[in-house]
């Protein structure tokens, strides 16, 4: 009797110890998982090498394999459907739905196919609102309707994300609501994951995590994941892999009966959020900024991050940009000791 009553007993506490483990392992405190941005200049290729880098020494070093981008929900889908393909069907396809957009530059390619070479069990979460919501949006739905998986959540989200970019394309409502939407889609994804770290691939002016969206209408998406998450959240910008150290030409510009010397460093297009001009040029001119450091401002304030060379304190550069119908405005900068936009450096626009 004794010896049964102590295996009862003996019994009863072991099962009240592996009750009290399985509890503890569901209530502890779950590790926050860890979010590494980079904010890219898009389709420059020395930036797309660097983040392949990042993401390989994740991904073998730390063991990471969630990789968010800034693109739609149903893209991040079509791209995972595509690492576990035989082919390249469907990368094809999606790079023939980007055309015209930075996201269908060869060096964007490069950097997917090595992921799927080396990194491949890397899942992407696409979090922008659903940008060819007619095409890839409308493509996934499809694949998702023949493989009778409309009662998914994969289903719910590609018609959420549809949504969006439908609202956003045909209402316009400007660049707060992509930015929200951003940052809510990276939160809904990132807290699906429960603990797990991640590393984030957008545009530098969403990575910030002190800085306003590109309008300065709200904080931007790296600004809301640090309200948040806190400092679980780490950003890192990499644009400074795209200045170019030498410039392109060296021309002369007069400025109010002087000639200065001003080194070219190319020109960009801007048609894509600019809502006046399609294309930008830069000069800096030389040994101009003590010239023109007491003219009076205009207001305007351009980051040094908009400059495709980098920026110092005290230097003078010109500015040209042009509209639809060809004309042309010259716009003068300085870079004055701590000027800011929205906690970035920036330089001052003057008139001259």
């Amino acid at each position: 009797m004794r010896r049964t009553r102590r295996l009862v007993i003996l019994a009863a506490l072991a099962a009240a110890l592996i009750l009290a483990a399985v509890l503890w392992i569901k209530l502890r405190p779950r590790e926050q998982g860890q979010i590494y941005l980079y904010g890219e200049r898009h389709s420059v290729e020395k930036i797309q090498e660097r983040e392949f880098e990042l993401w390989y020494d994740y991904y073998h070093r730390e063991g990471m394999r969630h990789l968010f981008f800034e693109l739609p929900y149903f893209d991040g889908e079509l791209l995972n459907l595509w690492m576990h393909s035989d082919s390249d069907e469907i990368l094809d396809a999606l790079f023939e739905d980007w055309a015209g957009s930075d996201a269908a530059s060869p060096s964007y390619r490069t950097f997917f196919q090595s992921i799927k070479d080396r990194c491949p069990k890397t899942v992407f979460h696409g979090t922008d609102v659903g940008h060819g919501y007619e095409t890839n949006g409308v493509k996934f739905l499809y694949y998702l309707q023949e493989h009778h998986l409309e009662d998914t959540e994969q289903y719910r989200l590609t018609e959420e994300a549809i949504a969006q970019g439908r609202y956003y394309h045909e209402h316009a409502p400007g660049a707060a609501y992509r930015e929200n939407k951003m940052a809510e889609n990276f939160i809904r994804e990132f807290d699906k994951l429960k603990g797990e770290h991640v590393m984030g691939i957008y545009g530098f002016m969403h990575t910030g995590l002190d800085a306003m969206n590109a309008d300065s209408s709200v904080p931007c998406m790296g600004s809301q994941l640090k309200v948040r998450y806190g400092d679980t959240v780490h950003s890192e910008d990499l644009i400074w892999l795209a200045l170019k150290a030498d410039p392109d030409r060296v021309d002369t510009i007069p400025v109010n009966g002087t000639d200065y010397e001003a080194p070219y460093f190319g020109g960009e297009d801007i048609s894509s959020y600019s809502p006046e001009y399609v294309y930008r040029e830069f000069w800096r001119l030389e040994h101009a900024y003590d010239d023109f450091k007491g003219r009076p401002k205009t207001g305007n304030l351009l980051p040094y991050s908009e400059y495709p060379m980098p920026v110092e304190a005290g230097q003078v550069f010109a500015i040209d940009y042009t509209k639809a119908d060809g004309s042309v405005t010259r716009m003068y900068y300085r870079s004055d000791e701590d000027a800011l936009r929205d906690g970035r450096p920036a330089t001052v626009g003057f008139f001259n």
